[in-house]
């Protein structure tokens, strides 16, 4: 016990030990920038954003690496710089669209089914003319319900403007 109390205090004096003065500066002026020639397996993983399983999986086997005489495997900074490039993409530009499935149903459909409701019809009656007239649904379905013509209403709607339905 008194072995463990030593190793213990002598390893607390350590961490608390005030820091060592730092040696004079050389008198030859030395480039401060220190040009980074090779990384290894997991400084690259980090500096491509994968795993270390990742990278010895597809990056490793497909770019040329230093083996040392410890066994060690260094990656070449150009190499990863070469196998980045090759496999840069042009990014893709989003369109502005809304989320969801497109609309399946003609403008003018819409705009009939609105004008009506418009009128004083009630969603009901939109349905059964709807059906009577066999106009398929926006899923191509047979059956029109008002329901259906209801969700036809508020989709079309503007986004700040909410329709009052029945």
């Amino acid at each position: 016990m008194a072995n463990r109390r030593q190793r213990r205090r002598g390893e607390k004096e350590h961490r608390h030990a005030p820091p060592l003065p730092t040696p004079p500066a050389p008198d030859v002026q030395l480039d401060q920038r220190v040009e980074r020639l090779a990384y290894t397996r997991q400084q690259a993983a980090k500096a491509i954003g994968v795993s270390l399983a990742t990278l010895d999986r597809r990056v490793v086997p497909a770019i040329a690496t230093v083996q040392t005489e410890w066994g060690a495997r260094l990656i070449p900074v150009a190499e990863l710089e070469r196998y980045l490039a090759e496999r840069r993409q042009v990014a893709r530009v989003r369109q502005a669209t809304r989320p969801g499935r497109k609309p399946g149903l003609p403008p003018e459909l819409v705009t009939h089914v609105r004008r009506r409701h418009a009128q004083g019809e009630s969603l009901g009656e939109i349905a059964r003319q709807l059906n009577t007239e066999q106009v398929p649904t926006a899923q191509g379905g047979r059956q029109w319900w008002p329901s259906t013509v209801r969700a036809v209403l508020v989709r079309s709607a503007p986004p700040n403007a909410a329709p009052a339905l029945e």
